[in-house]
Parts: C-alpha cells; structure tokens; sequence
C-alpha cells in the first residue's frame, strides 16, 4: 500500500468526514483514519442534525459543497422547520435521523470518493519537522506521511466515561479512547485542558406505554437540508413523543446526588451550561417541580429510542429507579444508562481563522478538539480545515468566511478571538448579522464560493442561477403590478385585514403579515400564471420571493451596518505590533492583543477585554 499522501485525517467523526471528503473532492490525495471503520460519523448523542442555529450551519455546508446536508435527507425519519412562529431570521431545519443508515451512507460516500483513501488504526503520534507536521505514527507502528494533518478527535482524546462511581476510559460507551497525542502537543507547547459532556438513557420502546405520551409529528411539507433537487426525503417518516418528570422523579434523583460525579469531585471539568444533565437541573433550577423530555426514535427498523433531557452521569439504579416514575416508563428497560465523559480539547486561540494551528505549519484542528460540542459545529469545522489542508498543499488563497457571510464564519471567529470556557455550542443569538445569515439564502451566501473553491459543481450552480432568476422575476412582478382596491377588498375584509383605499403595487400589499404569494395567487391571475411557469422547487422559490419583499427593509438595514463593519474587516494588523511596547494600551489588552495576534481591526475588537478605547490607540497609530 502507499504511504505517502496529500492530507492525513485524523477521526472519522462529522468534522473529520467532512474535512476528507472535501480535501478529496478538491483533488487531494487524502487518507482518513479511524479506530471503527463502522462507526463512521457516528451520533454519539442524539440522533439528530439541525435545529436552533444548528440547521443553518447545515444549508451552509451544504451550499458549499458538503456532505451533510445530503446525509440528513436521505437518512431523514422526521423533518420540522423549528420557530416557524418567528421571522425567518430565526427558521432552523432540524430531522430525526436514522442513526444505523446514517453511518452506512456516509461510509458510501466516503468509499465511492475519488483521491480517498481508509485506515483503520489509532493515531498514536504526529511526526514533526521543526514547526511543520509532516505525518502520522499508529499503535500498529505503521508511519504515513502527508503534507498537511487534520485532527479531529472528537472525545476520544484522554476520553474517561462516568456512570456513578465507575470510570472506565472510552472515546464512547463500548469504544476505547485513544493516548499518546493530547501529551505529545502538549509538549511541543499547546495548551490543554479538560471538557466533560454527557448524553442520555437508550430506552426499549416494547416497554414504554405511549398512550401516556404526547405524539410530535414532524412537518409534511418541502422542506428540508439540500439545496440540489434530486436529494429528497424518502424513509418512513416517525414521530417523537414528549413526557415530563414530575416531584417524585426528581426526589429519587436527589437520593442518588451523594453518588453524582457532578457534586461528589469526581468530575472536575466544566459541562454545557445550555444542556445540561438532569441531575443539573434538579439542582439550578430547584424551584421547578417537572421538565420536559422528548423520547426520539434512533431509525426505522429498531425500537432502541433517545430519551432527550435526561443527560445523566448518576448510578444506573438511580437513573432507572427515577425512570420508573414517569407513569408511561413504569415497566422500562434500558438498553444502556446515560454517562457523562470527559476529554481533552485545544485552546482555539492557538488557531488560524484557517484552522491551522499558529504553532505548527500544516496541522489543522477541527470539531470537539477545539472545544466545540455537537455534530454541525464539527461538521462546519471540518469543512474549513479539510479545504484550507487542500489549499495548503497546492497554492491559493486561505479559505475564510466573515462573520455577515455564515454561521460558519461566527463560529470559527468566535474560537479563535474569544477562546472557550466551556463546550461552544452556536445559537442564534450570537450571530448580529443572523436578518442575513437565514436557512433559506445559504446558496445565496456560499454556492458561487464553493464553486469558485471546485467544491461546488457546476450543477448545483445552475440550479441556484435558476432560483435566482425565478426569484427576481417575482420580485419584479410585485413592483409593477397595481391591485385594484375594489378587485381585492372583498377577500382582504373575509380575512380580517383592514381594505384599501385606493390601488397599490402588489410588493406593498405584501408587505402585511398573513398575506403571502400563495394567497394572492388565488386571488389574481396574472400572479398565477407567473408562478406557474416554475416547474422545479417551485416552493423553495415562493418562500424565498416571501421573505426578501417581507423583510426587505430590515435586510438592507442589516447589510448596511455590515458593509459598515467590513471595512474594519480589511485593515490588516497581524504582526504589524509588538503589542507589549504600546503603553497607551490597557495591560489587558496588550496581554489578549499579543496572545490572539487577530487579523484585522474588527477581530481585535471583538477580542474580550479590548476596549474601544484600545481599538482607537491602534486607529492613530495606524494613521487612520
């Protein structure tokens, strides 16, 4: 076999899946390596991609040129378009997934990717050059060499799972963790600490009485990941269920707390605040007397389901005799009990907006390894890296996105600028641009990029330019066609809304909520022709047309304060400073300024503990 390659990807998790097949896909010579060759992109959690922020980070990997999207379709058993009932800003795709046939289509894909190549082994040490990595060494003593490194190994670094007071070291339940390499970097100089985060229950479904649950069905409609058209939704579709613990469950959870590795010091690092384990519940939020649960099917040939919102590292007895006072869990079996694992991650402040590490040339860093948590936040990660690797080893310009660009782009800016303190999970809220960085405009923000990079093929760019085209010719149809007052008043007032006064362009009819370009059809003709001379995703392009007249103000208003911000984006000041000799600088910031080194203006002010104040030093020295 040959041992020399392009790119070495390290884990075969979502980011390191994503990382190979895009080095690959851009014409890299590229070997992935994993312990579990059948266990690729396992869902170590739960059996879901997307939701709040999440799903966005999926259209946007997917508009690129990804995978996942196309993963999540066509392993979809639930779809919903998550707060449907807000703006469109806030819209997030999520679907239950087929946790078995999700792995076997990634591993298709993967095995049917020119330029990619498998290794099944542990990576037990890097072969360095000075500062530039050079290869791998595995536990089999094998060497591969490789012009650039992509680590993602998720939580198996130094993994150690907890179950009340038993410990026992895995990457996940039943897998082993792998050492060597968390010692070796920490050596060569990188900072290390530890995470811990947890997943819940698997219960059996023949032993749940669900006629005490509440049924969730997911949304019947065209929704879904992928942007091309011949990627549907096609599995049996499975709804989820929803219960809620009661006083009772949580005083037999609290029995169990003396032997919780949470609150007795057996666990010593710091879980996600925004998820967490329901013995952390009981105690934060000790006024509350139940909390929701969502039981989510893991495919459609098994009765193995996810109990969502009971996380939990307690004693299995505990955990079961708690389960067993939920009256439609009274008579449960378990398949496994929830655990808790702690792992080694990187600083992500040691990192490129490239994700290579600043460190060592040609290694890259991607997923859990820097901190993050869920299989999106790793996936867009990967993503990055995988492309930046490529870059790397053939020439080109560095691959990054801004943060009015994608959520991919916020996140990877928050690592490297903020740094971490505990699991980075993305949300919404901490997007400023999210008017602009919407599920629905993802090909919009990213399609020509991922072409222009040779990611994207030329396919998945006509059928944008398509959608484009049939997007403005509505847009152009509302502008210029008058609804007569007395032709529609009779429908407006059936519905409630006040009626005209007098004629108006149809773009300001539409402008109120609870009309729409579906509605109108059917009340004027013309419209109705237009739209149906769009025969392919017709639905996706309506909603699209629906969004920008709806919101067309407010998204001009964001552009403009982001074009305002951009301009801070393209004064460059990496290593234009010796930050320690500036002494108008606070002490904070010279510290933060010299440790972060950012890229530009804009990043060192988004840098924690650099003032505005700070930000204006630099200005005047930079004669601005």
């Amino acid at each position: 076999m040959n041992f020399n390659y392009d790119i070495i990807v390290v884990g075969a998790g979502h980011a390191g899946c994503e990382a190979a097949t895009a080095a690959a896909n851009l014409g890299s010579k590229t070997l992935l390596i994993t312990m579990d060759m059948n266990k690729i992109a396992q869902m170590s959690c739960n059996p879901a991609v997307g939701g709040i922020a999440k799903g966005q980070i999926v259209r946007e990997i997917d508009a690129l040129g990804g995978q996942m999207g196309i993963v999540s379709d066509k392993t979809a058993i639930q779809f919903r378009m998550l707060n449907r009932s807000k703006g469109p800003a806030m819209w997030s795709p999520r679907v239950q997934s087929d946790r078995v046939k999700f792995i076997e289509t990634w591993r298709e894909i993967i095995e049917n990717t020119p330029n990619l190549a498998m290794w099944q082994d542990m990576v037990t040490e890097l072969i360095f050059e000075g500062h530039r990595v050079t290869g791998v060494k595995t536990r089999m003593g094998v060497e591969f060499n490789a012009n650039a490194v992509v680590l993602t190994n998720g939580t198996f670094l130094n993994g150690l799972i907890h179950v009340g007071k038993v410990q026992i070291g895995g990457g996940r339940i039943g897998e082993q963790a792998s050492y060597g390499m968390s010692e070796q970097l920490r050596d060569f100089g990188f900072k290390t600490d530890r995470m811990k985060t947890g997943t819940p229950v698997r219960i059996d479904a023949r032993t749940v009485d669900f006629s005490l649950l509440e049924e969730q069905k997911g949304d019947d409609d065209f929704h879904k990941f992928s942007y091309l058209p011949d990627v549907q939704r096609t599995l049996e579709q499975r709804s989820c269920w929803i219960t809620y613990t009661s006083e009772e469950v949580h005083e037999a959870l609290r029995e169990g707390l003396d032997e919780s590795p949470l609150y007795n010091g057996q666990i010593k690092s710091i879980g996600p605040r925004y998820c967490p384990s329901i013995e952390t519940k009981i105690v934060t939020f000790s006024d509350k007397t139940s909390h929701q649960l969502f039981l989510e099917p893991e495919g459609v040939n098994t009765h193995e389901f996810y109990l969502n919102g009971f996380s939990s590292s307690l004693p299995l007895q505990t955990q079961l005799k708690a389960l067993q006072l939920v009256p439609a869990f009274r008579n449960v079996h378990i398949f496994r009990p929830g655990y808790a694992i702690e792992y080694d991650f990187f600083d992500p402040t040691q990192l490129e907006a490239t994700l290579e590490t600043k460190m060592v040339k040609n290694l890259f860093f991607a997923g859990q390894i820097n901190g993050t948590t869920g299989y999106e936040e790793a996936a867009g990660q990967g993503l990055i890296a995988g492309i930046n690797a490529h870059i790397n080893c053939h020439g080109g310009s560095p691959f990054t996105l801004r943060r009015d660009e994608a959520y991919i782009g916020v996140l990877i800016d928050d690592l490297i600028t903020k740094g971490v303190d505990e699991p980075y999970r993305m949300f919404t809220s901490r997007a400023e641009y999210r008017i602009l960085l919407r599920q629905d405009n993802a090909d919009e923000r990213l399609t020509e990029k991922g072409y222009e990079l040779g990611l994207a093929k030329t396919e998945r760019l006509n059928f944008y330019h398509q959608k484009v085209e049939n997007v403005r010719k509505i847009k152009e149809f509302t502008k210029n066609f008058s609804v007569k007052a007395d032709r529609i008043n009779p429908y407006l007032e059936s519905i409630g809304t006040a009626p005209l006064k007098q004629g108006v362009k149809l773009v300001d009819l539409l402008s109120r909520p609870h009309i729409d370009l579906q509605i109108m059809a059917k009340e004027i003709g013309p419209l109705r022709d237009l739209l149906d001379t769009i025969t392919d995703r017709k639905e996706e392009v309506i909603e699209s047309a629906d969004i920008k007249i709806k919101y067309s103000g407010y998204i001009k208003r964001e552009q403009i304060i982001a074009d305002k911000i951009t301009r801070l984006e393209d004064i460059s000041i990496k290593d234009r400073f010796n930050y320690n000799e500036i002494q108008s600088l606070s002490t904070e910031a010279r510290h933060k300024l010299t440790r972060i080194n950012p890229e530009t203006i804009a990043q060192a002010g988004r840098i924690p503990g650099v003032s505005p104040n700070d930000i204006s030093v630099l200005l005047v020295l930079l004669g601005r």
